[in-house]
């Protein structure tokens, strides 16, 4: 099969498409043929070198990607050969065949074909598991960073969906009106005080809960966006690994912080959060109610062209590579 292979990280050039071995499914697992790979950050940061995959995990890059199940190993009860799934992965993605555990395969959500329903079930199971360890309620408000992206654009539309108000940042006016064409109440450019933005927005109260994206550079001013009793949830490090944290402000705000990442969780654990998704999130994907992000597709040939898209901060929504 065809492969993207990184042989020594770095920039775009260096990903190249070489012949690899089609990978065989164990017990339990699923062989796939792929019709569309989602394009994430965390991508771009493997390429580079800094976000190996777990032990044992191939070292092609992919973390979702739709297909067909073209075989199925021993002990496979749920799926069938030709069953089109969704697949959510640890690795994998940008090749022509992935196997992945049968708990970590959905059906596409209804009404959605496969090419798109490949940028969706990690933004999905982002967001819904994300949710979930910050228990948004209705009628709170969650603070959104990088409200045009993917999973911004998700998070938007489901937090609207559970009766929360949300307000979310980006850096163009485009994006603005891309988060308030997706249900955000309130968009804030970036480039400003989005701290007092947050604010104004809440009449003074803050965030009770805030999606982070960008990790160390916005660590201080999340934390003075917060409610009380405000819950923050750091999911991407675009903005730094380390950064400095008052903890006197967060004690009087009585908040909390913390971290997470899906690609590390154990295989039941993913396998329940797709479950969850394809029970609370799919019927509102098939109703209307949450639309799929603007996807920009590009061919599995040009994978570098996607991730100098993405690279760039022009790209608005999913980007999804096409075999």
């Amino acid at each position: 099969m065809r492969a993207v292979i990184v042989e020594e990280p770095g920039d775009v050039e260096a990903l190249t498409i070489k012949e690899t071995p089609t990978p065989t499914p164990q017990p339990g697992e699923v062989l796939v043929r792929t019709v569309a790979a989602g394009v994430n950050r965390a991508d771009l940061l493997q390429r580079r070198g800094y976000y190996p995959p777990p032990k044992g995990i191939t070292d092609i890059i992919g973390l979702e990607a739709s297909g067909v199940v073209e075989a199925i190993g021993a002990g496979v009860t749920r799926w069938r050969i030709g069953d089109e799934v969704v697949a959510l992965l640890a690795g994998g993605g940008y090749a022509e065949y992935f196997v992945a555990p049968e708990g970590q395969l959905v059906p596409p959500p209804p009404g959605v074909d496969l090419v798109t329903a490949a940028g969706l079930l990690e933004v999905a199971a982002t967001v819904v598991s994300n949710m979930d360890v910050a228990g948004l309620k209705t009628g709170e408000t969650l603070l959104v960073h990088g409200g045009a992206g993917g999973v911004g654009t998700f998070a938007t539309q489901y937090a609207k969906s559970l009766g929360a108000h949300v307000v979310a940042t980006a850096g163009s006016d485009p994006k603005l009106l891309h988060c308030l064409a997706h249900g955000a109440k309130v968009a804030l450019d970036y480039h400003g005080d989005w701290v007092d933005g947050v604010r104004e927005a809440t009449g003074g109260r803050g965030a009770d809960v805030i999606l982070d994206i960008m990790g160390a550079k916005y660590l201080e001013a999340n934390v003075k966006a917060l409610a009380k009793r405000g819950r923050m949830v750091v999911i991407g490090l675009q903005g730094g690994t380390k950064g400095t944290l008052n903890l006197g402000l967060l004690l009087q705000k009585m908040g909390t912080v913390t971290a997470t990442s899906l690609r590390f969780r154990p295989v039941a654990e993913k396998a329940a959060i797709c479950a969850r998704v394809v029970e609370t999130v799919w019927p509102r994907v098939g109703n209307g109610e949450i639309r799929p992000a603007p996807e920009t597709r590009v061919p599995f040939d040009e994978v570098r062209r996607a991730h100098q898209i993405l690279e760039s901060g022009d790209n608005v929504g999913k980007l999804v590579l096409v075999f």
